[in-house]
């Protein structure tokens, strides 16, 4: 129950659920104001559904009042989507699954018009393919690029292509006001633009409106109705329960559908590579209270990995061991000191560092597929095919290494054998390569240790080998340039002290230029 302290000097009181009516009567209501509002029109609904409470408790509440309309009010169609980022919570996202399953199969034999759908990213996007691929650095409060690509693209895509379809949608959505400060601002300003009383205005979706129909309720009166509800489509609402109880006190990780919505970092269940909070507390949580979840122990070890905090190791911390104070922690001698685009750039007298170094992304692709393969030796029978990372997935990241990053000794197909102990299921790539992996290991000796030049004459072999066929090489030059103006450092320091002369004499420039020289220097030739 929610405690409501008073400024009495009282002994709080115990909030009753619902504001002290009755479970059946505010049902009831909320049922009928569903069924006015799905009959009033054609316009079709989309759902979003995680698999948590929220959303459990809301698509419960659409079920029970399309039962109670005739059969042939049943018309409209509503989408049920759930969006898998493919980095779920094993527990929650097989949880999720099945609940998606049993939900078509009893929709049918109930003469319901819901439709499930299962989304996720395209793998241009996915977590791995551009945290091992590209390079990007693990996901931040400032950097948060995972929310975009892996679950608001993919459910807004899909609610275009309804609104496309039919001209307008309607998004029911388990959100509500006491959810966060945050929440409850942003539903108010929804609210005074509202048409037919409950529909709020998507401000990132256009012709498409929000029904949220527990916005009121807390998480006393979710569970409260969840508890003495049965669930409709054959789930135990039961088992949900106790799937909350062996993870920490947060929410439930909701549809994301614009930048403004909470992130899963914060909820109870959310992806367990999410980096923008210190610790998955979840997964922590399953772990320590379930010995059957130990298995996924690998994974927490791995999310651990990955999250590399930005500073120095400071005196009072925990440092681990072969680490001291004033070191810097993980993350900068992990990524490059120039950006994507090879080029150093200053802040604060030091360079901002960029992708994720090669040795650093073949290291973790091992260490995920290490622990892909102890999983399915070790854990429970009902996820050993589990899949940490999917072959497409893996042939984007080869395809990524090899031909955007030169990357030429196409290392995945060895890491994968070595991790699985099975051959990697993909063609050669021999005639594609400017030399073999021998070639490249006599080209390593000879730069003797000099990973940058190492790197630039591998790119500039790269590029010639691009360049060889075309009938038309324009931007050749270009690209050699290019290749080597990204590797003529001696090192980090050589190409900060470069940058930073650099920025001197523009900045001199910039000072003793006079009116007449802007002229002189915008002038035609």
């Amino acid at each position: 129950m929610t405690t409501i302290p008073l400024n009495l000097g009282l002994t709080p009181v115990r909030r009753k659920p619902f504001g002290g009516r009755s479970l059946e009567e505010v049902v009831t209501e909320l049922t009928e104001e569903i069924r006015e509002l799905y009959t009033a029109d054609q316009v079709p609904w989309v759902i979003g559904y995680s698999g948590g409470k929220d959303s459990t408790a809301v698509l419960q509440l659409v079920w029970m009042a399309l039962k109670g309309l005739p059969v042939e009010q049943r018309t409209k169609a509503v989408h049920v989507i759930s969006t898998d980022t493919l980095v779920e919570n094993p527990v929650v996202a097989a949880w999720v699954s099945a609940s998606l399953g049993t939900m078509q199969d009893a929709a049918q034999a109930q003469g319901l018009p819901v439709e499930p759908h299962r989304l996720t990213p395209e793998i241009k996007d996915t977590f791995w393919v551009n945290l091992l691929g590209r390079g990007y650095p693990a996901p931040r409060p400032k950097f948060r690029w995972c929310t975009e690509r892996l679950k608001i693209k993919p459910s807004n895509a899909f609610i275009r292509s309804v609104v496309a379809a039919h001209g307008e949608a309607i998004m029911v959505l388990g959100i509500r006001k006491t959810e966060s400060q945050a929440r409850a601002r942003a539903m108010e300003k929804h609210e005074k633009r509202r048409v037919r009383d409950r529909l709020s205005p998507n401000a990132n979706l256009p012709n498409s409106l929000v029904y949220s129909p527990v916005e009121d309720w807390t998480n006393d009166d979710v569970w409260e109705f969840l508890m003495q509800k049965p669930n409709p489509w054959g789930y135990t609402n039961q088992d949900l329960l106790t799937m909350y109880q062996g993870a920490s006190s947060d929410g439930e990780c909701p549809l994301v559908v614009d930048s403004t919505t909470p992130s899963c970092g914060s909820s109870r269940f959310g992806c367990w590579t999410c980096t923008l909070v210190d610790e998955d507390k979840s997964m922590s949580a399953m772990i320590q209270n379930d010995e059957e979840k130990e298995w996924m122990t690998p994974l927490l070890e791995l999310r651990n990995k990955l999250d590399a905090p930005f500073d120095e190791w400071k005196e009072g911390e925990e440092i681990p061991p072969g680490r001291k104070v004033g070191d810097p922690k993980p993350d900068k001698p992990a990524r490059d000191f120039r950006r994507m685009n090879g080029k150093v750039m200053l802040f604060k007298d030091d360079a901002i560092h960029g992708p994720y170094l090669q040795s650093f992304r073949e290291e973790w692709l091992k260490d995920l597929l290490d622990a892909q393969t102890w999983i399915r030796a070790h854990a429970p029978e009902h996820v050993q095919n589990i899949e940490l990372i999917t072959l497409e997935e893996l042939h984007e990241i080869r395809r990524i290494w090899v031909f955007d990053k030169h990357e030429v000794e196409d290392s995945l197909p060895r890491i994968y054998q070595e991790a699985t102990g099975e051959p990697f299921p993909g063609g050669p790539l021999d005639e594609q390569l400017v030399m073999g992996s021998d070639e490249m290991d006599v080209l390593k000796q000879v730069c003797d240790g000099d990973d940058l030049h190492y790197n630039m004459v591998r790119e500039l072999l790269a590029v010639e080998r691009k360049y060889r066929t075309m009938a038309r090489r324009s931007g050749l030059f270009q690209a050699l340039e290019q290749a080597v103006q990204k590797g003529y450092y001696e090192d980090h320091e050589d190409a900060v002290e470069f940058a930073t002369r650099k920025q001197k004499w523009r900045d001199d420039i910039a000072e003793n230029l006079t009116f007449d020289d802007e002229n002189e220097l915008d002038a035609p030739a």
